[in-house]
């Protein structure tokens, strides 16, 4: 579904040059559950950002389910994003202007979708999340838990292809981090979308199927590899 061949992305900060990534091969397959492992200035964020067509490589390719995406136009690759990806941030993203549903539909509206299809979509999805009764709240008036669970059905409303979370847990409590990581859990079982988190938090890493370990820019472990690895070993050793 992601192919990833040799990306770089160098920053300028001043007069220094911040290699963020640095030379980085990567393949997620459909409905996995993967969590990009690291410590802070390891890339992963840059690394998701490259994925969600929120910024361009210096050097190498991305290709998303068949399609590059490496050298997208800005309205190109807005539209990629609208139809294909589902973007959930720790600071949560919401629209302070709106109710929780209003933003829930937010991607929807912008995709033209007429209000009685949005809300046959929503209301279910608002319901599965265990926010019926919080459907009419603003922002301010949820906790950051709602909020982000607010976002997370924004993020799965239109079933894109896969959804992307830029540290989804970093400003909750770790019974609502649990909660939030169990729900994720539920619907790529459910409805097969494919997750890719950044996180420092050992709730994601332990819930993922795939742990990819980053440090300095480049990958340093990745499970879905060393378990390959241990089953060549494995046949090799039977043949």
């Amino acid at each position: 579904m992601i192919e990833i061949k040799d990306i770089q992305r160098t920053y300028r900060q001043g007069d220094i040059e911040v290699h963020a990534l640095r030379g980085v091969d990567l393949s997620i397959g459909s409905g996995e559950f993967t969590a990009l492992a690291g410590p802070s200035g390891s890339g992963k964020t840059t690394l998701l950002n490259l994925i969600g067509c929120l910024d361009k490589p210096d050097h190498g390719s991305i290709v998303i389910d068949n399609q590059s995406v490496t050298a997208l136009g800005r309205n190109a690759a807005a539209a990629f994003r609208l139809d294909q990806i589902g973007f959930v941030f720790q600071s949560y993203n919401l629209l302070p202007v709106l109710t929780a549903y209003e933003n829930a539909e937010f991607v929807l509206m912008l995709q033209g979708m007429d209000a009685k299809k949005r809300k046959d979509i929503v209301v279910p999805l608002m319901e599965r999340v265990g926010l019926t009764d919080e459907m009419g709240r603003k922002p301010h008036q949820l906790s950051g838990g709602q909020q982000q669970r607010v976002a997370i059905v924004r993020a799965i409303a239109n079933r894109p292809g896969f959804v992307l979370a830029d540290e989804p847990t970093a400003n909750l409590d770790s019974e609502t981090s649990r909660s939030l990581v169990e729900l994720m859990k539920e619907l790529n079982r459910e409805s097969g979308i494919t997750f890719v988190f950044s996180t420092h938090d050992p709730l994601v890493m332990e819930a993922s199927t795939r742990l990819v370990q980053m440090e300095s820019g480049r990958i340093i472990g990745d499970s879905a590899a060393t378990a390959l690895s241990e089953k060549s070993d494995t046949e090799r050793t039977e043949a």
